[in-house]
Order: structure tokens, then C-alpha cells, then sequence
């Protein structure tokens, strides 16, 4: 090849610095039979990256179930894609930006939203509900508030923008997160089945299109950056955060539908991690084709810009596109109507490689299938975390002042402490079709011009995980999949987003497995396959990692949005049953943290043939319309439950006394699995309970609705009001908005 001879030697540090170990750069010299250039060393350093190779990883995410027939296309493409009736098709995945979130809050966590969204919009999806997972450290943590203030003001000034309603999500604090926060984004797309938009360019002789804003020097090595651990030096690292432009976004968005209402588009890909380097070689290797690209005409929004700065920068808002040739003037009409660049860079062959010239020289020639596909696969030593013992109910001690007494502390506290500082600096209602706002079991979306809804939900419980990742994966997995229950949902399928510490200590790849196993046998058992989803791995600092925490996104349909339920009591007179087993296990629970001081011994075991039969039963009572009113109970226990339904319905509520053999304490603040609270009708409480029956499941009438305080025998009443400010104040006085 006649490359360029302008750039340095590549020495042992360059090599290092670009993130290889091991014997990774001899097998890229294998690879290629020669010295690479430094734009080739770059491009490899970022397909090999974790974030883009998934190569420790991998092998493991294989074994997740990822068919179905409800799937349309599951891992492999920008987002997944599930069937909803009706020739219609739901779009979604999760994804991280947590390093750049730690380091520049405010454009970490807003460029993580915009990217997520071109991925569900580059299939031909209009991006309709935007969620997030957010992980702080301890509140008293001195960059908490700094953090927690730039995350949420770049999550709400993005999607804001943009028009894309923020409509759920989590919020959680633990000091497991000091110094290395997670920002997990997820967005939900509606397409036509038959516009989907896939990256693979097939042909030969095909212009390769650039589109959206013009590339600058921010983002290079991103995907590097967000594959190493943080250590002293992390705040050198703001060079590799990208910067956004949420109005840009929007217009894109807009010229990308409109072409795509044209038959003018042969593939698409967004250009995210690795921009242009992930994005052409992707496109080329799916499509069996090879690509020339001259960086002459790249958009470039900084004067002198190198090679290797073009290929490997992360500039937001930008898509690669291939389309049918002579078809580039009418789409070009269509991206300066919107008042975005579009030029033409290159084309595809039918050589296999591809080929980078600058300037009059070649700066890389590669062989796609290597460039796409040789990245290491490692079946990393690991040792599974041990099965810890369970807690019987009667080692932890009750309350000192009654349970009335102990809710009012546990809810003001930094665990169940309400959320509405944050989500209501999201617009969750923009485009008019949000049934569901934050704060309920999953969010509720109207499918414009149908009876049809979406339910969705994210969720996971890391002191769980932590503690036996097998069953705590099953957990998050469930937990989903119960809150779409418990709106009347089924759910459908899943995105994940698998964020844990450094994958080389054996202890921590065994969480990864134990994880990815519990992912299996739960996705097997309801049915509800992974269609999409992203591995966060490194997130570590110094050698101390974040807790093992595999956020899990899911969606389900409602075919009728009238026929909902929500966790607000609604009616003087209903009554309360629970349905599901008590066994007030008080292991790994809020209770036993707030009461002791520490999380000890199992997670809750989670019985999915019990689940199954539950929601099942919740999710027909909902749509036969014996009840509107359902919550699901995690944590906090049932009495949290119970508490978070009577302030979403400001109806007060007279529990009745547990009577069982457990300590009443156990049965209130115990965080035992597959129960729902259900309010109906007094004279359905026998059938609910018949029907539960039938199904080998408990029930229990906990209490009556009506009045405005918590009242349990035995102990002094817990007026709402009081109630709703322990709960409402602790987050606007944390960020010193109280």
C-alpha cells in the first residue's frame, strides 16, 4: 500500500496508550503481515476495544435466549425489534454512558441519550418514550450532588429538546458508586413492519453518504476511554467526552423519516462509538461488500484535521448512509431543507477492504472481515460468587417504635425517598400520548391512531446481584416483568445493559456469568427473550468496582389502553388483598440495611412458576376491569407498598394485623417476591381470592381504603401529610433546592 509517512514510529508505549494487551498487537501484526500506519493501529484499538468488541463478553451473551415470535430482529442490528399487531413494530435498547457521565456530567449523560435515540431511529422508528437507570454514590459522597445535578439536567435538556418524553426509569444511591456513577439510557421507537431499516450495504458501486452535523475533535478514543478503568488521572480524560446538540438531533431526526418514507435508502448505521470507524466497517462486513472512503470531503468543523482525528471522532448527531446511486440529489435536497451537511465520501467495492485516503495519500488499507470480525474472544478465568445462607426472619430485630413508626423513617430515607426532583425536570408528556408518568409501577404509552399501548419498565436491585448474581438477575428480569403486569401489560421482550467491574479478576467475571445465567433461566421461563442491549465492563476505580449491576429494560403490550391499571388508590371501600407468599425474608432488604446497619445472607428467591401464575392472574383482573388500581411489592416490602399506593391516591388506608406464624415486623418490611397489592371492590375480595386458589397461590385481605391516615392496630396513627413530607423532602434537601 502507499500509505502516508508523515506519522511517528509506532512504539511499545503508542501501543499501550491505545489500550492493547497481552498478545493483541502481534496478532494484529499477524493479521495484517505488517507494520500498521498509525490511522490503522487507531482503527484496530477501537474495534478491539471492550465497549465495541464485547471480547470478554461475548461468549457468555451467546447463550442468552434472543428468539421468539414476537422478535423481529434481536442482538446483532442498532436496536431491537419485536411485533405489537397490526403491521406495527416496536423499536428499543439500552445502553451506557457512564465513564463520560463521571467525567463531564452534564454531556455524558446528555450525548448518551442522543445516542441511543439515533440507534432506534436509524431503523426507521419515530423515538416516542425515553427511560433511564441512574446509579450515584452515598449522598454525602462530596461530588454526589455535583453529579446527580449535571446527569439530570443533561437527560432533561436533551430529550426535552428533542421532543421525546423522559417517562421512567431509577434512581438509586449507594456508596458502591462513589467514583464511578452509572447513566444507563434507554429509548423506545414505533416503526411500520415493512419500514425497517437495516445497516447491512449490499451491493457494489453504492455512494456512502454522510449526513447530520460536521465532525470535529471531540469523542476520539471514546470508545477506548469507556473501556479502561478510572484511576488518579480520570479528569485528563474530558477530551474523549462528546458534545451534543439536542436541536440538531431533532432535525435529523426529521430529514432521516423523510427519506426513509422514499425507497432511496439501501442501509443505515449511526455513528456512534468509533464514529466513522465502527459505522463503515460494520456496514461494509454486514453487506459482504468493501468500502473507499476520502476524507477530503467530510464535513470537518475544525480546520486541519488529520486522518486519524476524522476516523476516530465521536461528533455527535451524524448518520453513514448508503443509498441507491443516482439517488443522491434527491436525498441531498432533503438534508438541506433540514439545514444539515450531507456529502458524499465514498463508495462500496467489491475489493473486501477498506481503504482511507487523505490528501492524495491512503492512510489505511484493511480487510473488512478482519476488521470487523477478528477481535479476540476471551473465556475469561472466573470463580461463581458462593450461594450465601438465608436470614431467617427472627435474626433481625424489629422496630423500636412500631411499624408505623419505622415506615415513616425508611421512606424519607435515600433508598425510597421520592424521585419527583428529578423526573420532573424530564418533559414526560410532550407528544400527548403518555397514559403512565414516572413514579408508578412501569410507564404507559398510547399507540397514536390504535387502542394499543406500551408498557415499560427498567429495573434492578444491585445489593441482590451483589449477593448471589444468579437469583438477583432473575430478580431484575421479574421485576419487570411484573411491573408490565401490573398495568396490565404482557411483556414482550428485553434490552439489558450489563454494567460490572473489571472482567480480568476472576470474581468479578463470575458475577458476569453468574448474571448472564440468571438472564437465561428467567427470559426462558416467561417467555420474554433479549432483543438488544450493550456491556459496560470496567467500571472500576483504582482497583475498587461498582456493585454488579445488570439494568434490565423491558416492554410489553396492553392491546387496550382503557383498560390499565396504576398504583393509586382510587375508592373509599376497597379493600387491599395481597396475592402471593409470605415468608418475611428480610435478607438483603431495605429493612435490614436501615435496622442493622449492613446487607447480609440471601436475596429473596424468586419462584417464576409462582410468578407466572401471579402476574397472569393480576393482568386479567385488570382487563376484565374487576380492579384499576395494582402495585407491585419490592422495596420497602408490602407496608412501603401500601404507602406509595395511598399517597399516589392521597386515600388513606386501615391495615389489618398479620396473624400468621412470622414476626409481624418480617411479614411488613420482608422483601419477598411475587406479590402484588390489589384494591377491588369489597364484593370481589372472595373471588379474587378463589381464583388465586385455583392457582396454588395465597391471599390475604391487608386492609381498607379510606381516610387520610395509615392506621394499624395497636400503634398511633400516620397521617399522609406526614407521611408525603418524609417522603417528598429528602432529595430537594440533598440538592439544596429545600
Amino acid at each position: 500500500m502507499s500509505a502516508a509517512t508523515t506519522y511517528k514510529a509506532i512504539t511499545p508505549q503508542i501501543v499501550a496508550e491505545h489500550g492493547f494487551k497481552g498478545d493483541e498487537y502481534p496478532r494484529l501484526l499477524t493479521i495484517l503481515g505488517r507494520d500498521p500506519t498509525m490511522l490503522e493501529l487507531g482503527i484496530f484499538s477501537v474495534m478491539w476495544s471492550e465497549h465495541c468488541s464485547y471480547k470478554s463478553s461475548r461468549f457468555w451473551l451467546k447463550q442468552l435466549p434472543t428468539e421468539g415470535p414476537q422478535v423481529i430482529q434481536g442482538p446483532g442490528e442498532n436496536a431491537g425489534v419485536i411485533d405489537i399487531g397490526d403491521g406495527d413494530a416496536i423499536i428499543f435498547k439500552m445502553e451506557s454512558h457512564n465513564h463520560p457521565s463521571y467525567i463531564e456530567p452534564y454531556q455524558g449523560a446528555a450525548t448518551g441519550v442522543g445516542g441511543i435515540m439515533r440507534d432506534v431511529f436509524t431503523m426507521g422508528a419515530r423515538p416516542i418514550a425515553n427511560l433511564n437507570a441512574l446509579r450515584f454514590g452515598a449522598p454525602d459522597h462530596p461530588k454526589t450532588r455535583h453529579l446527580v445535578s449535571g446527569v439530570v439536567a443533561g437527560i432533561g435538556g436533551y430529550g426535552n429538546c428533542v421532543g421525546v418524553p423522559t417517562v421512567g426509569g431509577e434512581t438509586n444511591f449507594d456508596a458502591g458508586y462513589n467514583n464511578n456513577i452509572l447513566v444507563n439510557a434507554m429509548c423506545v421507537g414505533l416503526a411500520k413492519q415493512d419500514k425497517i431499516f437495516y445497516s447491512a450495504a449490499k451491493g457494489v458501486g453504492l455512494p456512502v453518504v454522510y449526513v447530520g452535523s460536521k465532525t470535529g475533535r471531540d469523542g476520539i478514543h471514546g470508545a477506548t476511554m469507556a473501556s479502561a478503568e478510572f484511576d488518579e488521572k480520570s479528569d485528563e480524560k474530558r477530551p474523549t467526552v462528546q458534545v451534543g446538540d439536542p436541536f440538531t438531533e431533532k432535525l435529523l431526526i426529521e430529514a432521516c423519516l423523510e427519506l426513509m418514507a422514499t425507497d432511496t435508502i439501501i442501509a443505515i448505521q449511526d455513528m456512534g462509538a468509533a464514529g466513522l470507524t465502527s459505522s463503515t466497517s460494520e456496514m461494509a462486513d454486514k453487506g459482504g461488500v468493501g468500502i473507499e472512503l476520502n476524507l477530503d470531503h467530510v464535513p470537518q468543523r475544525e480546520p486541519d484535521m488529520t486522518a486519524y482525528e476524522m476516523m476516530l471522532s465521536e461528533s455527535q448527531e451524524r448518520m453513514l448512509m448508503i443509498l441507491k446511486p443516482g439517488r443522491e440529489p434527491e436525498a441531498e435536497k432533503i438534508f438541506k431543507k433540514w439545514g444539515l451537511d450531507f456529502a458524499v465520501i465514498g463508495k462500496t467495492t467489491d475489493t473486501g477492504r477498506m481503504i482511507v485516503t487523505h490528501k492524495g495519500a491512503v492512510e489505511a488499507d484493511l480487510p473488512v472481515d478482519k476488521l470487523a470480525n477478528s477481535a479476540p474472544m476471551y473465556e475469561r478465568p472466573y470463580v461463581l460468587t458462593p450461594t450465601p445462607k438465608t436470614i431467617l426472619p427472627e435474626w433481625v430485630a424489629g422496630p423500636d417504635h412500631g411499624i408505623l413508626a419505622y415506615l415513616k423513617t425508611l421512606i424519607g430515607t435515600s433508598h425510597l425517598a421520592s424521585r419527583r426532583w428529578i423526573y420532573e425536570q424530564y418533559d414526560t408528556m410532550v407528544r400527548g400520548h403518555t397514559l403512565q408518568r414516572p413514579g408508578g409501577d412501569a410507564a404507559v404509552v398510547r399507540i397514536p391512531g390504535t387502542k394499543k399501548a406500551i408498557a415499560i419498565s427498567c429495573d434492578v436491585t444491585p445489593r441482590y446481584v451483589k449477593a448471589d448474581p444468579r437469583m438477583g438477575t432473575i430478580q431484575a428480569v421479574v421485576e419487570t416483568w411484573r411491573n408490565i403486569a401490573a398495568v396490565g401489560g404482557e411483556g414482550l421482550a428485553i434490552t439489558d445493559n450489563m454494567n460490572f467491574a473489571n472482567p480480568e479478576r476472576p470474581e468479578i467475571m463470575g458475577q458476569f456469568v453468574g448474571s448472564c445465567e440468571g438472564m437465561k433461566e428467567a427470559c426462558l421461563a416467561l417467555k420474554y427473550p433479549v432483543v438488544s442491549g450493550n456491556v459496560s465492563l470496567y467500571n472500576e476505580t483504582q482497583g475498587v468496582g461498582i456493585p454488579p449491576t445488570p439494568a434490565i429494560g423491558g416492554v410489553g403490550l396492553i392491546p387496550d389502553w382503557t383498560k390499565t391499571a396504576s398504583i393509586a388508590l382510587k375508592s373509599d371501600g376497597d379493600v387491599l388483598v395481597l396475592i402471593g407468599r409470605e415468608q418475611g425474608h428480610l435478607g438483603q432488604s431495605i429493612y435490614q440495611l436501615h435496622r442493622t446497619g449492613k446487607t447480609e445472607g440471601a436475596p429473596p428467591p424468586v419462584d417464576l412458576n409462582d410468578e407466572i401464575k401471579a402476574g397472569n392472574l393480576v393482568r386479567a383482573l385488570i382487563r376484565e376491569g374487576k380492579t384499576t388500581t395494582v402495585h407491585d411489592v419490592s422495596d420497602g416490602g408490602l407496608i412501603v407498598a401500601v404507602a406509595e399506593m395511598a399517597l399516589a391516591g392521597n386515600i388513606g388506608v386501615a391495615l389489618y394485623p398479620y396473624e400468621g406464624k412470622l414476626p409481624g415486623y418480617a411479614t411488613w418490611f420482608g422483601e419477598d417476591q411475587g406479590r402484588y397489592v390489589v384494591a377491588v371492590a369489597p364484593k370481589l375480595a372472595e373471588e379474587v381470592a378463589e381464583r388465586a386458589k385455583l392457582l396454588g397461590l395465597p391471599t390475604r385481605i391487608i386492609g381498607r381504603a379510606g381516610g387520610t391516615v395509615l392506621a394499624l392496630k395497636g400503634e398511633a396513627d400516620l397521617p399522609l401529610a406526614d407521611l408525603r413530607q418524609a417522603h417528598e423532602e429528602w432529595l430537594p434537601k440533598l440538592m439544596g433546592a429545600m
